[in-house]
């Protein structure tokens, strides 16, 4: 009988599985997470017995194998007649969100339904797996701002909030302002305007008649860099 293989492991890069093993106590007493992931390497930090990199990418390949057979399901876009800027330009990016090759921040600033001025950062490829997209694109509902995304600031009470997604830390009490870490390649993203946006990011501006202000910042994952 063969032997069952190994359970898949929960990290999408090898890197991501060192910085797990990172703790915070670790982090005050080291220069940057990136010195933790090379100690938890060499077996200094962490549990010791830590997976070789072949070893580790042996694995995700090995989990990776059933599920790349099984037939990708259609893009949430596919035969819809999209006239507005705002969803062409989602529909354009939604298979390479889908795949990880580009991870995008939306920016949306509209009116909610107590005509209160709200915005948010939105991880697009997080919310298509927590979405139905479909009736975005159809022009059934509109992809709005919520409290639980990247940041959100309800304009008219003065109420912000700010949730990590499983693509993006968010670093908000920063001198350069308001921050977010991809977790893949670790690259920042600035958001301010005036700024540079970052390693292979670009900002995007949208005109839409759909909402008041909205702009797309599109990352570039390179993996292990």
């Amino acid at each position: 009988m063969a032997a069952a293989a190994p359970p898949p492991l929960p990290f999408r890069t090898y890197e991501e599985y060192l910085e797990a093993q990172v703790t915070a106590r670790d982090l005050r007493y080291l220069e940057s997470e990136a010195v933790g992931r090379q100690l938890v390497e060499l077996g200094v930090c962490g549990s010791g017995d830590v997976l070789r990199r072949q070893e580790f990418e042996a694995r995700a390949a090995a989990a990776a194998g059933p599920a790349a057979a099984t037939p990708q399901k259609s893009l949430a876009s596919t035969g819809k007649e999209i006239k507005d800027n705002f969803l062409r330009a989602l529909a354009e990016r939604e298979e390479a969100n889908r795949t990880g090759k580009i991870s995008s921040i939306i920016f949306i600033r509209d009116r909610n339904s107590h005509h209160q001025e709200v915005s948010a950062y939105i991880d697009y490829a997080h919310r298509l797996r927590t979405d139905d997209f479909e009736v975005y694109f159809s022009g059934k509902k509109r992809l709005f701002p919520r409290n639980t995304d990247l940041s959100f600031y309800n304009w008219d009470r003065n109420v912000s909030t700010s949730t990590s997604s499983p693509n993006y830390q968010v670093i908000a009490e920063n001198a350069c302002g308001l921050l977010f870490k991809n977790k893949s390649d670790r690259k920042i993203i600035n958001v301010d305007p005036k700024a540079y946006p970052g390693d292979n990011t670009t900002r995007t501006p949208v005109e839409t008649d759909l909402y008041l202000h909205v702009v797309i910042y599109d990352h570039i994952i390179r993996r292990g860099t």
